[in-house]
């Protein structure tokens, strides 16, 4: 590989495709008509390719619901600690600072030695966190949990990915990617559910939640260690034995790459941190503006909270599929303006309304969130795909940490008053804040999105063999419509039978 061009000729040529290469051409459409359908991919997918994804997801949704356990009983364990509410706060953006040391550490192991054992030893690490989590008695002890978490966490997604896509038909990758995605919200879904369930019918309270957590992950690592590496993974290390690619060279190499991929990489982080304000914006602070502002009970701001994520679940499975025929880039800016077009109700609706707007509002942001693993993995160099997925994901969400922060702090200049024109106390109102914010991270997304590089996949012709889908990948995204001309010639050169 060679660094990129940054030549004034260079950048111009490249601006001009932004435009040229946003909308699917003809043939591409025509290719993709008969995926219209989201059956006919998914039917490619053989039962390994399932099991894959499987355990992908169900590593994703755990971790998503242990993060989120936390939160939901952040006023039980400041209780029980005799801490403030503030105070257990800092332990989850402790966990988001962290989550980029596990990113790192874990993703380099992945892509080195593949992607099984690295989440094996992270979904282990969880249990051992979540049942130490429940015995826990001082604040102290609550920072070291979650430290150790943060970084766990920050190993489980990138290698979650790469086992979920590096084997997955061409065809199905955009469906595949919401659904992998889309399992934090489920995992949000989860522990709302079990948070009912468990923590109001036990006498242990808030520790309930996480010993519970601690078991599904046994059935996770006994499920991965059934299964092999990935099929790309062996073929990528076949590559480097014939090639010689062992100690000292294996980090020359990482050297090397981090030479000619650098603004890539900078590119991604870019991007992943508007994409985690977007979630962080819209959900974070979310809560309290039903229970604070609008003055919701526990039942109606749960069952809120739920229609948000099923719209989120619903929106990244839809826009996520729907990336495979119109494009990774279309597909995220179309949902921006979508998603923009729903600030409004989303803040300002009340009454029965509300639930509507939510969803809808949930499902943009998610949607555009669906595409994100498949384009991304598209993106990052498939001898670091592990490293740099996760990373630039920790990153962008480091970066995004202080979102609900930054809402709160902002809507204390906006006091509601009560009907004689009396400030109500500690009531603010962050509807008019978060609109604000999420017009701005909206706006920021669908630039970004738009001067971003894309690397198509060819659908509805034959699922490529993984090792044109290797050389493809590895081209330089400033020869972008050259690559979309050599993948065509590669497919009408090796054509397979649909798996």
């Amino acid at each position: 590989m060679q660094a990129p061009k940054l030549d004034s000729v260079t950048i111009k040529n490249y601006l001009k495709t932004r435009f040229t290469l946003l909308l699917p051409t003809s043939e591409q459409l025509r290719a993709s008509k008969h995926n219209l359908n989201p059956f006919r991919p998914l039917g490619q997918l053989t039962r390994k390719n399932w099991s894959f994804f499987g355990v992908a997801l169900c590593a994703w949704t755990w971790d998503s619901f242990d993060f989120f356990s936390v939160s939901l009983n952040a006023s039980a364990i400041a209780k029980s600690l005799d801490v403030s509410v503030k105070d257990i706060t800092w332990g989850i953006t402790l966990v988001l600072m962290l989550r980029s040391v596990g990113s790192i550490a874990f993703g380099l192991w992945g892509d080195r030695y593949g992607s099984k054992y690295p989440l094996i030893t992270c979904l282990g690490i969880l249990i051992v966190i979540q049942i130490g989590t429940g015995f826990i008695n001082s604040y102290k002890q609550f920072l070291g949990v979650r430290a150790i978490f943060g970084i766990a966490m920050g190993g489980i997604y990138g290698n979650a990915a790469s086992c979920a896509l590096d084997d997955c038909p061409v065809d199905a990758k955009g469906i595949i990617s919401g659904m992998f995605q889309e399992a934090y919200a489920l995992g949000y879904l989860l522990a709302v559910v079990f948070q009912r369930a468990i923590v109001d019918n036990s006498p242990k309270g808030w520790r309930a939640i996480f010993w519970f957590s601690a078991g599904p992950p046994v059935l996770f690592i006994a499920w991965r260690l059934s299964l092999p590496q990935t099929d790309a993974f062996i073929r990528k290390m076949e590559v480097e034995e014939n090639e010689g690619v062992e100690g000292s060279k294996f980090w020359k190499n990482a050297k090397e790459s981090l030479r000619t991929q650098w603004l890539m990489f900078v590119y991604l982080v870019l991007l992943m941190a508007g994409f985690n304000f977007s979630s962080h914006g819209s959900q974070d602070l979310y809560p309290t503006l039903l229970t604070k502002q609008l003055g919701y009970g526990d039942n109606r701001s749960t069952v809120t909270n739920s229609v948000a994520n099923l719209g989120a679940i619903a929106g990244g499975v839809v826009v996520g599929h729907a990336s495979s025929f119109l494009g990774r880039r279309l597909s995220i800016m179309i949902s921006c303006v979508l998603g923009g077009a729903m600030i409004y109700p989303w803040a300002f609706i009340r009454n029965s309304g509300i639930n509507a707007g939510v969803f809808f509002l949930q499902f943009f942001v998610q949607g555009a969130w669906g595409v994100v693993p498949a384009h991304i993995s598209s993106l990052a160099d498939p001898k670091w795909r592990s490293f740099i997925v996760g990373t630039s994901y920790q990153l962008g969400n480091l970066a995004s940490s202080a979102s609900s922060t930054i809402e709160a702090t902002i809507g204390e200049r906006f006091p509601l008053y009560d009907a004689n024109g009396v400030a109500r106390p500690g009531v603010y109102n962050y509807a008019k804040v978060m609109a604000i914010l999420m017009g701005c991270v909206f706006g920021y997304l669908l630039l970004i999105t738009f001067i971003g590089p894309e690397k198509r996949e060819i659908v509805g012709i034959a699922h490529m063999d993984d090792s044109d889908d290797y050389d493809v990948a590895s081209l330089q995204y400033k020869d972008e419509a050259e690559n979309v001309e050599h993948v065509h010639d590669v497919e009408s050169q090796r054509v397979k039978a649909p798996n």
